[in-house]
């Protein structure tokens, strides 16, 4: 039988042991869980994981737990909170699994491997490595990597900016973006990407490459949760 008063001993208030509730869904230490609905949290930049936080408790994105759980976080104190939550896990550093084999087909795979890499210029649509980058891992402090997450938390994400039921601070890029992207769209850049392998180094790049100067009639992409973002080309 476990000694109460040993067990008690044992507790240390650690941001490692408080977020540990988080775990319960996202997966031990972060890395996800299996049922390719809650994504990782180990090892993306601290940035993004804490915008996601504010987004939930603000009102931007909508899950009815994580609403709860952060609702209580508000202001200054709440925030702080909130910062060194998202850098404990942006400090992880655990394997990610190997992707699931494709199961959709060779044309729309594809598809998605041109919107990914290429965009469509003639639907004003940026290549998603533009600002995920080259690796698609991510960029620090503020980019989240796209290799790595499943095909369905995919869908549903890109689904619910497409509904309007996920969003980020103004200006919303992404909301842009998948404004023009179509539901098989949508549905190729998932599938593409859920199944690419991992590079050597999973971790976010720390600079986005620059790019060349913008052509006549393109404008700068801004993001309101991502600065770095602002000279990313949004094609005309």
């Amino acid at each position: 039988m476990t000694d109460p008063v040993m067990a008690a001993a044992s507790f240390e208030d650690t941001i490692a042991q408080r977020a540990m509730a988080c775990t319960a869904c996202h997966g031990t230490l972060g890395r996800a869980a299996p049922d390719g609905y809650y994504p990782r949290l180990a090892g993306k930049p601290a940035g993004y994981l804490y915008h996601q936080l504010l987004n939930f408790r603000d009102g931007r994105r909508h899950y009815g737990l994580m609403t709860q759980l952060l609702e209580p976080l508000d202001g200054p104190v709440g925030d702080a909170y909130l910062l060194e939550i998202a850098q404990y896990f942006s400090r992880l550093e655990v394997p990610y699994p190997a992707p699931l084999p494709a199961t959709a087909s060779a044309d729309v795979l594809r598809r998605g491997q041109r919107l990914v890499t290429q965009g469509d210029a003639e639907r004003r649509i940026p290549a998603c490595v533009q600002c995920h980058g080259p690796a698609m891992t991510g960029v620090a402090p503020d980019i989240p990597g796209l290799l790595g997450l499943p095909h369905d938390y995919l869908n549903a994400q890109l689904g619910a900016w497409k509904t309007g039921q996920r969003g980020a601070q103004a200006p919303d890029c992404m909301k842009e973006v998948v404004s023009r992207l179509t539901l098989d769209d949508i549905n190729a850049v998932s599938s593409w990407v859920a199944a690419q392998p991992l590079p050597t180094s999973t971790k976010p790049a720390a600079a986005l490459p620059a790019l060349p100067a913008l052509a006549p009639g393109a404008t700068a992409m801004t993001c309101g949760s991502a600065p770095v973002t602002a000279q990313r080309k949004d094609p005309k």
